[in-house]
């Protein structure tokens, strides 16, 4: 299967998950860790690729990634206007 990008990059995430990572003064195997609490199995290379845009990310893992580092999916995306959900459309809790 072939994995299309912009620009050499797989994602829009990765530079925004490092920057909140740092903000947070978390290593990317204790953001690892955190993520596999929540039942999500990224490892620190994992991790590192995400950052870098080598890797596709899941929607799954954006929604985790979102919550462990406690900003919207909107922001770690780069939206500019607030990110409000879709009529009609429920948001799964944890």
């Amino acid at each position: 299967m072939k994995i299309y990008g912009i620009n050499g990059k797989t994602n829009l995430i990765g530079p925004r998950v490092r920057d909140r990572r740092i903000f947070l003064h978390l290593t990317q195997t204790q953001l690892a860790a955190r993520l596999q609490l929540d039942g999500i199995s990224l490892e620190q290379k994992a991790i590192s690729r995400i950052e870098l845009g080598k890797r596709v990310v899941a929607d799954y893992e954006l929604l985790a990634l979102s919550q462990v580092l406690g900003v919207s999916i909107c922001w770690l995306l780069g939206v500019k206007e607030s990110c409000q959900p879709c009529p009609g459309i429920s948001i799964p809790s944890k």
